[in-house]
């Protein structure tokens, strides 16, 4: 990687958006065809919509933006997210800046192993039935990768078969059979529901239950992914307070969220601003993100922060997070939808697990962003002063207006639509 390769871009967000677009595209070596669905000039149009769900009677765009200033382990990031709340973008960057003066990210991931799950009911005996479905082990992993051969083929696969009976239920004892599958680069879904599908009859046969539901699960434990980092305390001193109170106060808020569920749930929907923002700009499923690292967050038995932080003995602040990432690099919309497939290209990984410590690494940053706005100035100062514009567009400003619009109410601290719409007919006037 060259020198002028670098994800460190001051003054990015002061440029033209064609400006940007054409840094962006020489980042990232994209073609005319690619820029022009970067910029929403071709892209997604409703023909191919219609391919990808059903009823369909349109497209819905959403903003792609770029954050900068990414160093995960040595290697420069420039990161693509699709999101229409102001303020995460330029909050991102700037803590992957403060991130970035401490050494940048040191990130990992599990392998990509996700679980399918098969529920077995109408059983004589749970236990009894768990130890046939285990006495068919090496059978049924490699029944599951017969109907998996193009996965096999890039070394993934069955990698094992567990059991876990549940005696009381309202519905009986049942016994939960999982598939573990290494789906490689893909996120797995469609190759984890074939092989259970394909697994089942075999399991009815060991136990002589029924099986019923056959899925995935979106608590993809087994295939998480972890990023720490340092930010060194001079960095967050601020007018009002000086580096060490501020690694106090965001610890003390760290530690809030760690406490209290009420807290937890606005602290870990922070981080997810990051990282959804990123599976949605590559194509992945978002949901089934959220879904996995929630539940993950209340895997102890109660809802707690998936991030930590701490002083070091330095007195700099360190943070670290872990949670679920099921994301892919091929397969779904990732390679359908024109602008996911210009995003990962932006983005430069080579592989899934690659992809995942890249949004590991956004959400710890955005989960600092957050926080040290809660802790130093309050949410709302920096907040507001970027909800301005889309204030000034939605009270009518024209496009050479609205600059003017957002000065103006900033410099009244007065963010408000009706106000906006005043600015507006004055400077018509």
């Amino acid at each position: 990687m060259t020198q002028e390769h670098t994800s460190r871009l001051p003054g990015f967000y002061k440029r033209s958006l064609a400006e940007r677009a054409a840094i962006i595209g020489q980042w990232g070596n994209l073609t005319p065809e690619e820029q022009a669905a970067l910029l929403g000039v071709s892209g997604l149009n409703a023909a191919q919509a219609d391919h990808m769900i059903e009823n369909v009677v349109g497209v819905y765009a959403l903003p792609l933006g770029i954050a900068t200033n990414f160093l995960i382990n040595g290697k420069d990031y420039l990161v693509p997210m699709v999101i229409e709340e102001p303020s995460v973008v330029a909050a991102l960057g700037n803590a992957a800046r403060l991130f970035r003066e401490g050494g940048g990210f040191t990130a990992s991931s599990d392998e990509p192993v996700m679980i399918g799950q098969i529920q077995v009911l109408d059983l004589a005996d749970v236990y009894v039935a768990a130890g046939a479905v285990m006495a068919q082990r090496d059978r049924l992993m490699a029944e599951a990768d017969k109907v998996s051969s193009s996965i096999v083929r890039y070394g993934g696969g069955a990698r094992d078969i567990q059991v876990r009976p549940i005696v009381d239920t309202p519905v009986g004892p049942m016994l939960i059979v999982h598939l573990l599958m290494d789906t490689r680069d893909a996120m797995g879904a469609n190759t984890i529901n074939t092989a259970l599908e394909h697994i089942a009859p075999l399991i009815e046969q060991a136990t002589g239950g029924r099986a019923n539901l056959r899925i995935l699960s979106n608590l993809a434990d087994h295939r998480r992914a972890r990023a720490e980092g340092m930010i060194p305390k001079a960095q967050l001193a601020t007018d009002r307070l000086s580096g060490e109170d501020a690694v106090q106060a965001i610890v003390e808020a760290g530690v809030f969220a760690e406490v209290d569920p009420y807290r937890a749930a606005t602290h870990n929907k922070g981080i997810m601003n990051g990282v959804d923002a990123v599976v949605i700009a590559t194509g992945n499923d978002w949901r089934a993100i959220e879904a996995g690292a929630h539940a993950y967050a209340a895997r102890g038995g109660r809802y707690t922060s998936l991030t930590q932080w701490w002083q070091d003995d330095e007195g700099n602040l360190r943070g670290f997070i872990e949670l679920p990432m099921a994301v892919g690099t091929v397969g779904g919309a990732t390679r359908v939808h024109p602008a996911a497939g210009v995003a990962l290209k932006i983005l430069g990984v080579q592989s899934a697990r690659e992809l995942a410590e890249v949004c590991a690494a956004v959400g710890l940053a955005q989960n600092l962003a957050a926080m040290r706005a809660l802790a130093t100035e309050g949410i709302q100062r920096g907040h507001m002063r970027l909800h301005a514009r889309q204030i000034a567009v939605a009270a009518g400003a024209p496009t050479h207006l609205i600059n003017r619009v957002v000065q103006a109410m900033i410099t009244e601290n007065n963010i408000r639509l009706e106000r906006a719409r005043e600015i507006v007919q004055e400077l018509n006037k």
